[in-house]
């Protein structure tokens, strides 16, 4: 590696809720720069997350957010000719990142009208520990422990 590392950038709040990762959030749903449209998608869905569960939309964001936050990952390694799965721990800040994609990517695939709505079921769902989002969480933490015969591998 030649080049330094990049430098982490300083992301400000989100001006309704002052939560980084309400940002963190927009900026990932965003398509071709549209950030007003993305952080309008979002604070419609939590408005109608707040509808249909009766509590705050912000802490069932949050709480789905944590429940599709997964603890471990498998990474492929070769090891003499093979390729094994092997299981390690996932830093912090990818941990918000897959769960943050994870969350987007599955809402994207759901059929309800508009993508507020997508995005406000895939949160409810999450949030009861159920949902797409929260099986791929489990499927990679089911693999992890379905590899942790190779975790000696670890780099």
């Amino acid at each position: 590696m030649r080049k330094s590392k990049a430098k982490k950038r300083i992301l400000l709040p989100d001006p309704k809720f002052h939560d980084v990762l309400v940002t963190r959030f927009v900026n990932n749903l965003m398509y071709d720069g549209k950030k007003s449209a993305a952080s309008e998608v979002f604070y419609e869905a939590l408005e109608v997350v707040a509808k249909r569960t009766s509590e705050d939309g912000l802490e069932v964001f949050k709480k789905g957010l944590a429940n599709v936050t997964p603890q471990v990952e498998v990474r492929s390694r070769r090891v003499g000719g093979a390729t094994f799965q092997i299981p390690s721990e996932v830093r912090p800040d990818k941990k918000i990142s897959m769960a943050i994609r994870w969350m987007i990517l599955y809402a994207r695939k759901r059929n309800e009208k508009s993508m507020a709505q997508k995005l406000a079921g895939e949160i409810v769902a999450a949030s009861k520990e159920e949902g797409a989002a929260f099986k791929k969480k489990e499927d990679t933490h089911r693999m992890a422990e379905a590899n942790k015969a190779f975790s000696h591998f670890r780099f």
